[in-house]
């Protein structure tokens, strides 16, 4: 009996240590009744009103701006010494004529801009000149580039170098032959890397076609813009503004086969042969390809745009519309998904912008060449810094990862002590049982 009453003793005392160290994860207050959602998630319009982009982009959270071993990160460009399109173009914030009615709430976008894309008026503007990476909008550029120098009707033979572009991609495949049209239509609708990396081949290779796209921008007066891609993958110095990436949009609304191919819903692209190389590889068909940006399906109106993501950029989006023998042309730079989507927030600029007096400004558009004069010596407020890892978590975040961490560890001591107690009964039992 003495044996039976030890371990019953030691069961009450290892029950009571579970109930101890397990208890305040087993035994929580009631919670308090949900908080009731909205269907529209919240959001953060950025601030910037102090001018934080006015030399160069935030930090880049990976390591795509690293530069290669053997090179240095360029140094910021230099700021114009008077705002290219105006001097309200040098604000910062948020940008509208006197007594015209505020802008859409819907926007997340840290920079925007709604021109007039005929006579150039600017009619709205955020941040026109903060500086952010464009992702794939920078294609347009490229776009101009290639239009100018490359005959469509030529025929190439797609490369694996091509075909494994990194990014998004149209579908070219090794050995697969296109003409440059179809190249043009693959890099505008469907934004693909292989197209860019394709045509950029025929332009003399990536440092000599990004050499000639830095050139174009400079020419157009778009002095924020530094392509270090063609496809408009991050890259070391990378960075366009809003009121750049309408000043290029515009130029290319001006040559009718970009005009066209921007505006195109639907097209047949080529398949391509099977590898020899590949046991049982097959022939790919040919297929429907389509344009990835939505304003053109949903927006009365709409002439074109492109779209453009990285992990730096974020979201970016440029496009254009038509309304009543009226063409604007809209700006979208460092965006999110959220209230809605970027395509959605262009149309909401666009909407607010045919609303407006066409006599309204806020600044122009300049035309090509005219900023020549006006390259400032001032020198950038802030230098670049090399990409980092991406951040840990912080803040209530950190502290919601700790809690949780808490409670998985109270509750695996719990499940071990109460091992334990089962353990010691049964061992009770059998020395009853053997008594």
């Amino acid at each position: 009996m003495k044996r039976i009453r030890s371990f019953a003793a030691a069961c009450a005392v290892s029950i009571a240590l579970v109930g101890i160290v397990a208890g305040p994860a087993l035994a929580q207050p009631a919670a308090e009744p949900p908080v009731p959602t909205t269907t529209t998630p919240p959001f953060t319009t950025p601030d910037t009103d102090s001018c934080p982009f006015a030399a160069s982009p935030p930090p880049a959270i990976d390591l795509s701006e690293v530069p290669a071993p053997g090179s240095t990160t360029p140094q910021p460009l230099p700021i114009p010494a008077e705002a290219v399109g105006g001097d309200r173009l040098a604000e910062c914030g948020a940008i509208v004529p006197d007594g015209a009615p505020p802008l859409p709430a819907d926007i997340s976008a840290t920079g925007f801009v709604v021109a007039d894309m005929d006579s150039g008026s600017v009619l709205a503007a955020k941040d026109p000149h903060g500086r952010h990476r464009p992702a794939s909008t920078i294609k347009v550029l490229l776009a101009l580039v290639a239009l100018d120098e490359l005959n469509l009707s030529t025929q190439i033979t797609a490369t694996a170098e091509d075909a494994e572009a990194e990014g998004s991609a149209v579908g070219i495949g090794k050995n697969g032959v296109y003409t440059n049209l179809q190249l043009m239509q693959g890099l505008v609708m469907a934004s693909g890397n292989d197209a860019a990396h394709a045509l950029s081949t025929q332009l003399g290779g990536d440092v000599a076609t990004v050499e000639k796209m830095n050139a174009k921008a400079a020419e157009l007066g778009a002095l924020d813009t530094r392509t270090a891609t063609p496809s408009g993958l991050d890259g070391p110095g990378m960075a366009s503004s809003a009121y750049d990436l309408a000043l290029i949009f515009r130029a290319a609304m001006q040559n009718p086969t970009f005009a066209q191919l921007i505006s195109t819903e639907t097209v047949q692209f080529p398949g391509y042969p099977k590898d020899l190389a590949i046991p049982e590889d097959q022939d790919r068909p040919g297929f429907a390809l389509s344009n990835d940006n939505q304003l053109l399906y949903n927006y009365e109106g709409a002439l074109g745009g492109k779209t453009g993501y990285t992990d730096d950029a974020r979201q970016t989006f440029v496009a254009g519309a038509e309304r009543n023998g009226r063409r604007l042309v809209v700006t979208i730079m460092k965006g999110d998904v959220l209230p809605i989507r970027p395509w959605e927030q262009a149309a909401r600029l666009l909407d607010y912008g045919f609303a407006m007096d066409p006599n309204s400004s806020v600044g122009d558009l300049v035309e090509p060449q005219s900023t020549s004069a006006v390259t400032s010596t001032r020198a950038p407020e802030a230098t670049p810094t090399l990409a980092q890892p991406p951040a840990t978590a912080s803040g209530s975040r950190q502290s919601e990862m700790q809690a949780q961490g808490d409670t998985v560890v109270r509750l695996s001591i719990g499940v071990i002590g109460a091992i334990v107690v089962i353990g010691l009964l049964w061992g009770a039992r059998r020395m009853s049982r053997n008594r």
